[in-house]
């Protein structure tokens, strides 16, 4: 591989500037109010495909967001890699949160990153780590050092669920067809310690709303007589824990995969500093379910969690009453075995009958999808170990991640392929929360390191 870094160092400013305007456009699918904005960043990776090299680059229509897909075919008799990402992003609230605006993206220097960091919402999850793909694409394509074959598919609904790729997917099995499918929209451990995630966990979340009276009720003249919707939904909550942070639900772990001691030996091998975990969070204890580790809680072991919660007054003053309705999110990340669907319709049978008298419950399942392991023999795997050694000086940490990819377990059951998750994003980086960043160091890492895989994977498969 010759002149990569010469290639980047010459037009790191540009591949700045370029992923700022991408940026700067709110892409937010769970909000209709941004659809515009979402079809006119799926406008805009096509442009930018179509800029780095890509042939046959096309807006796909589904039901919902379109796909955006552009491939570089340079011989049949090659392997073929299909690049996924996605081009929506979270919802930035809460708004006075963020010390920037969310979509006038700004690079501040930090203690992790002194090169600079790039604040806004979709930074790094998923407009900054897919962007890495689009410009090593350029740079292989400018440089002549493409050695197979690449699809690109971009999405718009990954944050909601990517309920439209299902059928995309199943539509063009032979588009699709490929050798290995690579994703970055995962993490690392530290930026001088690179590794690949080999787990995802799965992923159930629905919404729950309780109903007491048929008005909101004043609470002196009906307080203590009337099931109050809050205090009802705030228990059962609660009921789903018990004193060791166990779920609760019957039969929520009789299909969770319990790894071995050598296993979870392995995975203690990861460098990881429990103060400074606490420290970066700002809180002096961690929390979770008893006879596990934090790193284990947060990968290996499903969990539960409130994802928001309403009901009543929430305005400025007081205002004495008993809502007729009470609100929850939740969602529940599983572990691989796990059926999500399976475990939402265990939910709701649980939650309905643990509900007293005088209320009514609904459960409503949004989405979900299933975890996913690969293996670390795998070609893909080797030639992703291969690519972070040349680029990092050291070998990559297979780490298992607790987040969730719901799609990549379709993949492998309709394309019958793997996935190899290169991630250069860290846990600091606040995707999902105020403040979101993407150090500008792991960017243009990201964009060294990708044609590396090509490299090895096209000599690994000869």
């Amino acid at each position: 591989m010759q002149n990569i870094k010469k290639y980047i160092d010459q037009h790191k400013d540009r591949f700045l500037d370029e992923l700022t305007e991408l940026l700067k456009i709110p892409s937010i699918s769970a909000d209709s109010a941004y659809k515009n904005d979402v079809l006119k960043t799926a406008d805009h990776i096509k442009a930018s495909l179509e800029k780095a090299g890509c042939e046959n680059v096309e807006i796909c229509e589904t039901k919902g967001y379109p796909i955006v897909y552009g491939d570089k075919i340079i011989d049949k008799n090659l392997p073929t890699v299909l690049v996924y990402g996605h081009y929506d992003v979270q919802p930035p609230d809460p708004i006075n949160l963020w010390n920037s605006p969310p979509f006038e993206p700004v690079i501040k220097k930090t203690e992790l990153h002194p090169e600079g960091a790039i604040f806004a919402r979709g930074a790094c999850d998923d407009k900054g780590q897919m962007y890495m793909h689009v410009k090593a694409m350029e740079l292989m394509t400018q440089t002549n050092q493409l050695p197979c074959n690449v699809k690109f598919m971009i999405e718009g609904e990954e944050e909601v669920g990517s309920s439209s790729l299902s059928d995309f997917v199943k539509e063009n099995h032979e588009k699709l067809s490929n050798d290995v499918i690579l994703i970055s929209d995962t993490g690392m451990i530290a930026p001088d310690v690179p590794s690949i995630t080999t787990g995802l966990r799965g992923l159930s979340y629905v919404e729950v709303e309780i109903t007491g009276p048929n008005r909101d009720l004043h609470s002196g003249l009906y307080g203590g007589a009337v099931a109050n919707p809050i205090n009802v939904l705030t228990k059962m909550i609660a009921s789903l824990h018990d004193e060791n942070n166990h779920i609760t639900i019957p039969g929520f772990y009789d299909k969770v995969e319990e790894l071995s001691k050598e296993e979870r030996a392995e995975m203690a091998k990861a460098p990881f500093s429990l103060d400074n975990y606490k420290k970066a969070l700002d809180i002096d204890a961690v929390y979770g379910e008893a006879g596990y580790s934090t790193n284990e809680r947060n990968s290996i072991r499903p969990t539960l969690d409130v994802n928001g919660i309403w009901g009543g007054y929430t305005g400025e003053g007081a205002k004495t009453v008993i809502a007729s309705q009470a609100f929850a999110k939740i969602s529940m990340r599983l572990v691989p075995n796990q059926d999500w669907k399976e475990i939402t319709e265990l939910f709701k049978k649980h939650f309905e009958s643990i509900a007293p008298e005088g209320v009514k419950v609904k459960v409503t399942p949004h989405h979900g999808g299933q975890g996913y392991v690969t293996p670390i023999d795998s070609v893909g795997y080797q030639a992703a170990s291969k690519a972070y050694a040349d680029t990092f000086g050291k070998t990559p940490i297979p780490q298992r991640s607790g987040g969730s990819i719901p799609i990549v377990s379709l993949f492998e059951q309709e394309l019958k392929s793997k996935t190899i998750l290169m991630g250069f994003g860290l846990d600091s980086d606040a995707i999902h929360s105020p403040n979101e960043h993407f150090g500008v160091w792991n960017y243009l890492k990201g964009i060294e390191t990708i044609p590396y895989f090509y490299h090895y994977f096209t000599e690994l498969n000869k």
